[in-house]
């Protein structure tokens, strides 16, 4: 999309890629986690998805790799379980962060950190499409290889 948008690391852009397009399209959305599954690296236990827009791709993705889920909140909640991460279990195991569209990779850095303090080993992170503004350095500043599906490269290479 084009237009004016504030992105959430408070930048703002004249283009967006709305990922509830692909998230919210059932077709869609599993050949997305087909197309993710093979870029999954070897050793992975478990797949975090970060809330919002990765908890739909991780399931997509879980589905396709046949590896246990968690859902990573952006905060613990303060009722029921209290926990931070709910589904699979992340303590000790290697895990992989799921996220859907990275731009500065603010939110991935600041959940690996809670998902490292709950005990994950937690070295890789992937996302379908990565805007290319930063967010690889910043993963790579807190010891995490970014995988991704798509870069804005190659989308805008598509466009054409």
């Amino acid at each position: 999309m084009t237009g004016r948008f504030v992105l959430r690391s408070g930048r703002e852009t004249t283009e967006y890629f709305d990922k509830y397009q692909f998230e919210a399209d059932p077709v869609l959305l599993d050949e997305v986690g087909a197309a993710l599954a093979p870029l999954v690296p070897a050793g992975t236990e478990v797949l975090a998805g970060l809330e919002m827009g990765g908890i739909a791709v991780v399931t997509a993705l879980g589905r396709h790799t046949g590896l246990p889920c968690a859902f990573v909140r952006k905060k613990a909640k303060e009722y029921g379980t209290a926990r931070l991460a709910e589904g699979a279990d992340v303590e000790g195991r290697r895990v992989l962060v799921v996220e859907d569209v990275v731009t500065s990779g603010g939110q991935v850095v600041l959940s690996t950190q809670d998902l490292r303090a709950l005990g994950a080993h937690v070295e890789h992170a992937l996302c379908v499409i990565d805007r290319e503004e930063g967010g690889a350095q910043a993963l790579a500043d807190v010891d995490l290889t970014l995988h991704a599906l798509f870069r804005r490269r190659d989308l805008e290479a598509g466009r054409g």
